[in-house]
């Protein structure tokens, strides 16, 4: 028969013995991907407005269909590194759940932001046009309010219900076909995301959004980041350190995800995914042999 394991007392963890990449290794994943992110938004925008000038719904449909199909390829090409959070709402949700340390959240944000900006500038060059362009394109109203709290719970709904279920891989399909969803059943068109709200400013193209309209999409944001902190409290109450840790993408190999759920056990935090157990105990056994 398998001998019970001893119990585990409380222990203070520092989250760098289970942290598998280096900040800066991740602040440049965030960095570039956010960059890819607004070029693919941006540059679609402006070729979408070019190829069918006057037909918004082409031009949405175009826009829309582009950015869900860069939406896959850049989660796929960073999320391995940084879980490609790639918006300071998703950041700091999951430092609120453990997965993500709150200073390093903090410092994704001028990434995140810078990246953005970076993309957008790019998009406006490539297709010659001034590279630093302001949007006019107002768009504050209170169903717009609406629609970017509700996209944005949306989004936060996806990606952790995915951590949570162990279905992290699933990301770039899943992220990618609600986003594109989304473009329109709000009417916003689903910016969901600071970084990429304050990116479109420096498009002229229907993308863009005027910078006096920037606050209000970002109040929506973030309150539809604290509505959905609370949703997921409830739908899924027992999410454990090692799953927030790989939200959007999992980027924590097997051996790094037992030290998180051996991590949590130490902290009197809840037992780890059954799948997992064996693996969380010995690195238990082993934290406490170093000791």
């Amino acid at each position: 028969m398998r001998r019970a394991p001893e119990p585990i007392e409380r222990a203070d963890i520092s989250r760098d013995a289970v942290t598998e990449h280096p900040l800066w290794r991740r602040l440049c994943a965030e960095f570039l991907g956010s960059a890819f992110l607004a070029a693919v938004v941006i540059g679609s925008g402006i070729a979408a407005q070019r190829l069918s000038p006057g037909d918004v719904g082409l031009e949405l449909f175009e826009n829309a269909t582009a950015t869900a199909a860069g939406l896959f390829a850049i989660i796929v090409m960073f999320g391995p590194v940084s879980g490609a959070h790639l918006n300071p709402v998703v950041s700091f949700v999951d430092a609120g759940f453990g997965g993500l340390r709150w200073r390093d959240a903090l410092a994704y944000l001028p990434g995140q932001i810078g990246g953005c900006v970076a993309g957008a500038l790019t998009a406006n060059v490539m297709f010659n046009s001034a590279a630093i362009s302001v949007s006019e394109k107002h768009r504050a109203s209170a169903a717009h309010f609406l629609a970017e709290v509700v996209a944005t719970l949306g989004l936060l709904l996806v990606v952790f219900s995915l951590a949570r279920t162990g279905r992290g891989r699933l990301a770039p399909v899943a992220v990618g076909s609600y986003i594109g969803a989304a473009y329109f059943f709000t009417s916003s068109t689903s910016f969901a995301n600071p970084a990429i709200t304050v990116g479109r400013m420096f498009s002229r193209s229907f993308a863009g959004i005027a910078p006096s309209s920037v606050p209000t999409f970002i109040a929506a944001q973030i309150v539809g980041g604290v509505l959905a902190f609370g949703v997921i409290k409830i739908l899924y109450p027992h999410v454990t350190l090692a799953e927030a840790a790989d939200v959007v993408f999992p980027h924590h190999g097997d051996g790094a995800n037992a030290r998180f759920e051996g991590a949590e056990l130490l902290s009197g935090g809840s037992p780890p995914n059954p799948s997992r157990a064996s693996a969380a105990e010995a690195w238990i056994l082993d934290w406490r042999t170093m000791r």
